[in-house]
């Protein structure tokens, strides 16, 4: 009897063991830079968070290469062929307006900074209007100011710039190098290795860490200007039927580690890889950094003006309401982040 009731309750501990195994939830998570950049390392710790949060019941699996190239990381998500991934919404022109408001230059000197405020206005303004609607929104950021990096000369003019070849990454960027009158390429980050190599490019709009990132080493000069040229608005995001299948208390999970955590976790992540890039492998390559010149900075706003307005009317069209007022809170909203 004994030997039977031991057997039992053996048997139903399998049961119940491999019930909870088959309980599990695995994610797969595509990213399409290198698992050293921060962007990969930040989805990995996101993941690892989301592991211990939900003691064992969802995990990640970080497949050893994208699923897609990072244009049609959306849809990849959208679609199912990844169930987590993020990506950056200037790589499909036109397809999302709103988020354009994150990409403008001069607006914070920090990705935390920014990528806290974009996402508070994010989830007040941009949600509701079903920005990026067919996948679930895990949360937005930007990455950090964006500098003007090339192998040739100083660069501290419109003209300066309009003399050489240039790698960009799309958004509000694209249309205002146009404006600028610079001859612009718009690539993703992952081809800027090849094209300033071969000198198909003479140089690139990146943040800091990038020059790390993407081993640029014949970078050897950088302007900088107060809050950047420009951002890059990015979405971190699930696959909605794949969180629609979680319980109620998984989705509580997902839920806490969304929004907020997201924009502090990718943005901090990427305030010190560019504070990395700066003091170690830009020193040691000899980039020769100045700061843009008043004359300089006061030229690329009388060409960003057109552009909020032009904006601003886009985004109205779209149903949102007052966008300058907007764009005002927005920068506001920076200060503010602690």
């Amino acid at each position: 009897m004994k030997f039977r009731l031991a057997a039992t309750a053996a048997l139903t501990a399998t049961l119940f063991a491999g019930a909870g195994a088959q309980a599990q939830t695995v994610f797969t998570a595509s990213t399409w830079v290198p698992p050293t950049h921060t962007l990969s390392v930040a989805q990995k710790e996101w993941c690892d968070a989301l592991e211990k949060e939900s003691a064992g019941r969802m995990k990640c699996n970080i497949l050893p290469k994208s699923v897609s190239a990072p244009p049609g990381t959306f849809d990849a998500v959208r679609d199912g062929l990844a169930d987590i991934s993020f990506t950056v919404d200037g790589y499909t022109p036109g397809r999302f307006i709103n988020t354009q408001m994150a990409e403008f230059p001069f607006l914070g000197d920090n990705s935390m900074a920014t990528s806290v405020a974009y996402q508070r206005i994010y989830s007040k303004y941009f949600a509701p209007l079903g920005e990026h609607r067919g996948v679930k929104v895990l949360g937005v950021f930007t990455h950090g100011p964006g500098t003007i990096f090339n192998s040739k000369k100083p660069v501290n003019s419109l003209a300066d710039g309009a003399a050489l070849k240039w790698r960009i990454g799309g958004g509000n960027i694209n249309e205002l190098t146009k404006l600028m009158g610079w001859n612009t390429t718009l690539k993703p980050a992952t081809e800027a290795f090849e094209l300033l190599s071969t000198g198909v490019m003479d140089g690139t709009l990146f943040p800091d860490e990038s020059i790390a990132s993407f081993k640029l080493s014949m970078i050897k000069h950088a302007t900088t200007l107060p809050g950047g040229l420009y951002n890059t608005s990015f979405v971190f995001m699930m696959n909605p039927a794949k969180y629609d299948a979680l319980s109620a208390q998984d989705k509580a999970v997902v839920d806490k580690l969304s929004g907020e955590y997201v924009a502090r976790s990718f943005g901090a992540g990427w305030d010190k890889v560019d504070d990395a890039s700066v003091n170690g492998v830009q020193k040691a390559q000899g980039v020769q950094r100045i700061k843009a010149s008043d004359a300089f900075v006061n030229e690329i706003k009388a060409k960003q003006a057109p552009l909020e307005d032009k904006w601003a009317a886009a985004a109205e069209a779209k149903g949102l309401k007052n966008a300058k007022a907007v764009l005002a809170e927005f920068r506001a909203e920076i200060a503010k982040v602690k």
